[in-house]
């Protein structure tokens, strides 16, 4: 009977969580969260584009010393692989 009563619980729970979407909950909220559409689209808007930059992501020699420093980390891990003992 407990088992029963138990089963019933779960499946009521479980079914409740699909009746309200996590967003619409008023807790766990952060302040500066933007206000959600009145009406959501049926589709996504895929031909919105993000507003363009101010500046470059990195400008040409700030990308070759990122490059210079993941290829000496590679080269470590992979000397590191070779000379560590394999168990």
């Amino acid at each position: 009977m407990a088992g029963a009563a138990t089963l019933v619980l779960l499946l009521s729970l479980s079914l409740g969580g699909c009746s309200t979407s996590i967003a619409d909950l008023p807790i766990g909220t952060p302040p500066d969260a933007p206000e959600r559409a009145a009406e959501v689209p049926d589709y996504p808007a895929v031909h919105d584009l993000p507003a363009p930059r101010d500046h470059a992501a990195m400008n040409p020699a700030e990308q070759a010393r990122v490059e210079k420093e993941l290829i000496a980390a590679r080269d470590h891990q992979s000397q590191a692989a070779q000379t560590s003992d394999p168990k």
